[in-house]
């Protein structure tokens, strides 16, 4: 078979423009596909022999980028309402068949990041696919894989494609023979630590050393490939298995270049709840998607298992937990889970999740097919083609009616939520943002309730139902001081109520991104900043103004030292908004760095961590110190390590201190440790405990 494959040159780059917003998915619908299981617009960029398969779901089955373009011109995604596009890793993947008979058909073996998939497209189509989405408003989000390349085994060459990378065609390196040591030779994870999930194989996955610079490189300029061509958004695979430190250098490459909203996958099971989880979304300049929000959304209306009082638990829980909860990416299934919907079950409990979904924080994710009542367990049953583009389901409509309303009620991209009702089977509550307010009943239970004492901030009047009876929703009464006047919530019923009042003080509802060094591009949003500009405010310290409008801003990250900060907007009348907290100003661009540290001997309960002189290092606050540090894999105990993003040209001072499990801290002696960071590049520095 010959494979003809688009390669990439830098002389013949096309950037496509949009007007979207590429930062700020607060008010969006995320549509996910995978790209080769939607629809065949192109029969003739299909693998042939073993590759493919109509019927074994672990072949290619010919799904591409023309048949993607094919639903977006018919109408199918503007009438659903979908703002962006979720789509499968675009780049090369391998060719060979796994032993198992499995195929790359996901997207996620990687060969060569500068090439195009052949079997989903060649760069004019995706060039096609990114103009045709924008001149329907419409946003691309790409799959990105910087965790490992394909499946590859150390003691036999011949294993699938060995791992192998290449960089426009040229190959960098197999994992067998490892020329540039991009590579880790850890043998695979047994997921039994943090650490060990991170620097072993995943799976037979040949796992990429991140901390290689030639590595490092290729994947950063891999990525701005892609930005080029046009994306508006990127999704990272498997963050939980590469090191925090290196993936804040890789958004804050992202962010430098073209900034685009970019989140990542941090897989929770049910019930599981993670600080690194958290963390990771408060420290590492990425959203991320909420396992903890699916998980709980599922043992409510698919198993059944919990409950509402459960659910509203978790939404207040994780309010606190992510510093940026309507940043987090939801969903009630995807390509890692069995589907939502189950065979010879009633379609109801897919429509009240969707519903709910839909309204509540977060961004709304919906996966290929939900509205078409898609079954399957695990991988592969979980990934059918698509089976047909009824637009008359009313999973469709349900999505239809409340993704078009996430557009035109700002109350559920940046409101809060309030419980305003609740038992086991009833959950009401409201989302609201100044003087948009949106709220939703849902009656999962087999009794009908008797809803009194409820009380709101809608305004007095009565609410008609935005889904139109879909989900047997009746209208709304409220009084003048926000008293609901008693109603019946029936089994199995869902209704919606909103209002929506244009509001002239300034209010900021969304910042983002959320972390950029002086210069960097960041955009406000929210409302009633006028059209005429006026000043936006870092503390104290005001930002030079790219565009203003009455909802929108884009600014540069002022010249100002490293640390967090409040933003505010002032208009041109003076009138001041709402501080948006901890807006983080880096010190300078951001490299990787490993911190090796010997001879730091601890008892039972202690930890290694790193403390330093700028933002990116705590500013001498152990509090904030970097760590725990890792003494497994890469290195042994009494050596402890850890990679670490640091400020490019940057003279560090920086000590080691032991934590034990009550915060206690014991700092080493002597001077500071000194260390000047190079201007490109990565490193690794290695330094002595004193006693």
């Amino acid at each position: 078979m010959v494979v003809l494959v688009m390669m990439y040159s830098s002389s013949s780059v096309m950037k496509a423009t949009s007007d979207v917003n590429k930062v700020n998915y607060s008010q969006d619908t995320i549509y996910q596909i995978v790209t080769d299981r939607f629809h065949d617009g192109d029969p003739s960029n299909n693998p042939e022999g073993q590759l493919y398969s109509q019927t074994d779901l672990h072949k290619y089955m010919g799904g591409d980028w023309k048949g993607i373009i094919e639903k977006i011109n018919d109408g199918y995604f503007t009438d659903l309402g979908i703002t962006a596009l979720w789509i499968s890793q675009p780049v090369e993947n391998i060719y060979n068949v796994h032993p198992e008979g499995y195929t790359s058909y996901h997207g996620y073996w990687a060969r060569d990041y500068k090439k195009t998939n052949p079997f989903y497209g060649d760069f004019e189509d995706f060039d096609e696919l990114i103009n045709v989405a924008h001149s329907n408003g419409i946003k691309i989000i790409m799959d990105f894989t910087p965790n490992h390349s394909s499946p590859a085994l150390e003691t036999d060459t011949s294993y699938v494609e060995n791992g192998a990378i290449y960089d426009e065609g040229s190959l960098i390196s197999n994992y067998s023979n490892d020329t540039h040591g991009i590579f880790h030779h850890n043998e695979g994870t047994d997921f039994s630590s943090y650490e060990d999930g991170i620097y072993k194989n995943l799976y037979d996955l040949a796992d990429y050393d991140l901390q290689n610079e030639v590595l490092d490189q290729y994947l950063k300029d891999s990525i701005e490939l892609w930005l080029d061509k046009g994306i508006d958004g990127i999704r990272v695979d498997a963050v939980k298995h590469m090191s925090q430190g290196w993936q804040e250098t890789l958004v804050n490459h992202i962010y430098s270049y073209q900034p685009v909203f970019t989140f990542g996958e941090w897989f929770l099971g049910q019930g599981e709840v993670d600080t690194k989880n958290h963390d990771f979304a408060n420290e590492s300049g990425m959203s991320l998607l909420d396992f903890q929000y699916g998980q709980q959304i599922r043992a409510v209306l698919m198993s059944e298992e919990e409950n509402w009082l459960d659910y509203q638990d978790m939404i207040e829980e994780t309010s606190i937990s992510y510093q940026e909860v309507n940043d987090q990416v939801t969903f009630i299934d995807n390509h890692d889970m069995s589907r939502f919907q189950k065979e010879s079950a009633s379609n109801l409990n897919t429509e009240m999740a969707l519903a709910v979904l839909l309204t509540s924080r977060g961004v709304p994710t919906i996966y290929y097919g939900t509205e078409q009542y898609l079954t399957g367990e695990s991988d592969p049953e979980n990934r059918k083609p698509m089976p047909g583009f009824d637009k008359t389901t009313k999973a469709y409509q349900i999505i239809s009616k409340l993704a078009h309303l996430r557009k035109s009620n700002l109350a559920l991209g940046y409101g809060k939520t309030t419980e305003r009702w609740v038992n086991e089977d009833v959950y009401i509550y409201e989302r609201k943002f100044e003087d948009h307010i949106v709220v939703t009943a849902i009656n999962s239970g087999e009794n009908s309730y008797t809803i009194t004492n409820m009380n709101t901030d809608l305004p007095e009047g009565t609410y008609s139902d935005v889904l139109d009876g879909l989900l047997n929703g009746n209208s709304l009464n409220v009084d003048g001081d926000g008293t609901v006047s008693e109603f019946e919530l029936q089994a199995n019923e869902v209704a919606v109520w909103e209002i929506t009042v244009a509001n002239d003080d300034p209010k900021i509802g969304h910042v983002g991104p959320m972390a950029g060094q002086p210069g960097n591009e960041i955009t406000v949003n929210g409302e009633g900043f006028g059209d005429t500009p006026g000043d936006v405010l870092f503390d104290d310290n005001g930002a030079s103004i790219t565009t203003w409008s009455d909802s929108e801003i884009v600014l540069t990250v002022p010249e100002v030292s490293g640390g967090l900060y409040d933003v505010k907007v002032v208009t041109a009348d003076s009138v001041e908004s709402n501080a948006y907290l901890n807006v983080e100003v880096l010190t300078n661009h951001l490299l990787p760095v490993r911190i090796v540290v010997e001879q730091a001997s601890t008892n039972y309960g202690e930890d290694i961590y790193v403390v330093g002189n700028t933002q990116e290092l705590g500013n001498w606050d152990t509090d904030k110190a970097i760590g725990p540090f890792f003494n497994q894999v890469m290195y042994s105990y009494p050596t402890w390590y850890y990679d670490v993003s640091v400020p490019a040209d940057y003279p560090l001072e920086y000590k080691f201190i032991k934590k034990d499990t009550e915060g206690n801290v014991i700092w080493e002696s002597g001077t500071n440790h000194t260390y000047t960071v190079p201007s490109e590049g990565t490193d690794v520095i290695t330094s002595i405990w004193r006693d």
